[in-house]
C-alpha cells in the first residue's frame, strides 16, 4: 500500500513540484555527483518525494532521507525513562557531521506542530533540547560555517495549519497554509526561478548598502524596546543567495527577505521586547522580555513558555549572548500576508529579529578564512543553539551607529529609510 496523507489532495501539486525544484535548483544549487541529506516531517512525503526526484534530475550522487513523526515524539514523553531526556542520537548527527564533512548538501523540510510539547513537562523539554544541541553540534557547526550548501523549505503539515488557522476545518486550513507557503516561496508565479534571481539582486542591494556604512552599532527603539547592538568587527552583510566554503551559491532559506549580519557578543546593551510568538521544539514562548548588560542576558521574562525560555538560556555561555541580528521590512510580503505563521523561517521574514546563540562566520570579512579563535576576537559569538525572534514591527525604528557616534536612520516605522 502506498501512503499517502490525506491532506495532499488539498495541495495543489503542480506548485508543490515548483517547490521542490526551487529547493533544488536555487536552494540547495545542487551539483553534479553531490550527495544529499534531507530531514523532514513524515506526513511532508509527498514534498520529499518531489525533492528526491528534481535531486537525481540534477545529477545528485545520492538522496538520503530521515523522518520525524509527532506521535513518536509524543510518545518519548509520555511513556520514556526520565534519564532518557539526558541523551540525544548522537550516532545519527556524527554521521550526518561525516557526510556534510564529505561534500554532501543538506535540506530541512520545516512544518511541524509549533504546539506539540506544549502540554509537556518543560523540565524534560529543556533537558532534551540540551542534549540534542550538544549532540547535534558537530552537523551545525558545517552549517553555521556554511562549509556546504544548505536549505530549508516547509510543507503544511495539518496540525500546523490547524493552529494557523483554527477556525477552519482541516482540509480548508491545509489548503490556506499551502497557498501562503507557495505565495512566500515565490513558487505561484510562472518563472519561479527567474523571480527569484530578482529577489536576490534586491537583497544584494541592502547588503552593499549597509556593507559600506559600516556602522560600529545599530539602536531598535520601540514600544518595550531600547536596545543597542554593536556590531562584530569586520562584519559582512548579507541576504539572499551566498556562497558556501565549497563555493556553491545557494539561498539557505526559503522564504527569505532578511539581510543580516553577526553582532558583538559583548556589545548589546539595553532591554528588548518581542513583537511575534517563538516557535522552540514544540513550544510556544510568547511576550519575551530581556535586558542585556555587556552583551549578556542578565534577565528574561515571557508571558508564556518563560520556563523553556529560561532553560534555553542556560544551554551554555553563549545562549545569553547575540549570533545575529536582521533587517526585515515590516512590508515584506509575508509580513503583508498578516498570516501569523509559528514558525520561525516565515515569521523572522516578516520582522526585524536577533537570534540567541552561534553566529555565522562567513557574515565577516573573508570569513571563510578566520579560525574560531580569530573570529571570537572579533566578537563573533559560540554556543550550541542559533535561535531566531522577532523583535520588529511598524513601530520600531532603527539608527545606524557610525564609528564616531554619529546616527544615520536605516528604518522608520519599520520600513527602510
Amino acid at each position: 500500500m502506498t501512503f499517502m496523507p490525506q491532506s495532499q489532495n488539498t495541495i495543489d501539486p503542480d506548485k508543490l513540484d515548483k517547490l521542490a525544484e526551487v529547493a533544488v535548483k536555487v536552494g540547495l544549487q545542487l551539483q553534479e555527483g553531490q550527495d544529499l541529506v534531507v530531514t523532514a516531517p513524515v506526513v511532508a512525503l509527498p514534498l520529499v518525494r518531489l525533492i528526491t526526484k528534481h535531486a537525481y534530475q540534477a545529477g545528485a550522487g545520492l538522496v538520503t532521507a530521515f523522518y520525524s513523526d509527532e506521535e513518536t515524539t509524543l510518545a518519548r514523553y509520555q511513556h520514556g525513562s526520565d534519564e532518557s531526556f539526558d541523551r540525544a542520537s548522537e550516532w545519527l548527527y556524527e554521521g550526518m557531521a561525516k557526510a556534510y564533512a564529505n561534500g554532501a548538501a543538506r535540506l530541512a523540510v520545516a512544518g511541524d506542530n509549533p504546539l506539540l510539547l506544549s502540554g509537556q513537562d518543560a523540565g524534560k523539554v529543556g533537558r532534551a533540547n540540551r542534549a540534542n544541541s550538544a549532540a547535534y553540534k558537530p552537523a551545525l557547526e558545517k552549517i553555521s560555517n556554511f562549509d556546504i550548501n544548505w536549505n530549508i523549505v516547509s510543507y503544511p503539515n495539518p496540525s500546523w495549519a490547524k493552529v494557523v488557522f483554527p477556525d477552519d476545518p482541516e482540509p480548508i486550513a491545509i489548503a490556506k497554509l499551502a497557498k501562503a507557503i507557495f505565495a512566500a516561496s515565490r513558487v505561484d508565479v510562472s518563472d519561479p526561478i527567474a523571480a527569484w534571481a530578482e529577489h536576490n539582486a534586491n537583497l544584494a542591494k541592502r547588503s552593499a548598502w549597509l556593507n559600506g556604512e559600516r556602522f560600529a552599532a545599530l539602536h531598535f527603539r520601540g514600544p518595550g524596546t531600547d536596545l543597542t547592538v554593536g556590531l562584530a568587527d569586520g562584519h559582512e552583510w548579507h541576504g539572499g543567495a551566498s556562497t558556501a566554503k565549497n563555493g556553491v551559491t545557494c539561498n539557505p532559506n526559503i522564504p527569505t527577505e532578511e539581510v543580516f549580519t553577526t553582532p558583538h557578543a559583548l556589545r548589546v546593551e539595553g532591554h528588548v521586547s518581542s513583537t511575534k510568538p517563538l516557535s522552540h521544539q514544540g513550544t510556544l514562548i510568547d511576550d519575551i522580555q530581556v535586558h542585556f548588560e555587556g552583551g549578556r542576558i542578565v534577565e528574561a521574562k515571557a508571558s508564556r513558555g518563560e520556563e523553556v525560555l529560561n532553560k534555553v538560556l542556560d544551554t551554555d555561555e553563549g545562549a545569553r549572548r547575540l549570533g545575529e541580528v536582521a533587517l526585515v521590512p515590516h512590508s515584506s510580503p509575508i509580513s503583508a500576508s498578516g498570516i501569523l505563521f509559528y514558525n520561525t523561517l516565515f515569521d523572522e521574514n516578516a520582522s526585524c529579529h536577533i537570534a540567541l546563540g552561534q553566529c555565522y562566520s562567513k557574515c565577516f570579512l573573508n570569513g571563510a578564512t578566520l579560525s574560531q579563535e580569530e573570529i571570537k576576537a572579533q566578537g563573533g559569538n559560540s554556543s550550541l543553539i542559533h535561535i531566531d525572534w522577532m523583535i520588529g514591527s511598524n513601530k520600531v525604528d532603527i539608527d545606524g551607529i557610525t564609528p564616531d557616534g554619529s546616527r544615520v536612520p536605516v528604518m522608520r516605522q519599520g520600513e527602510w529609510a
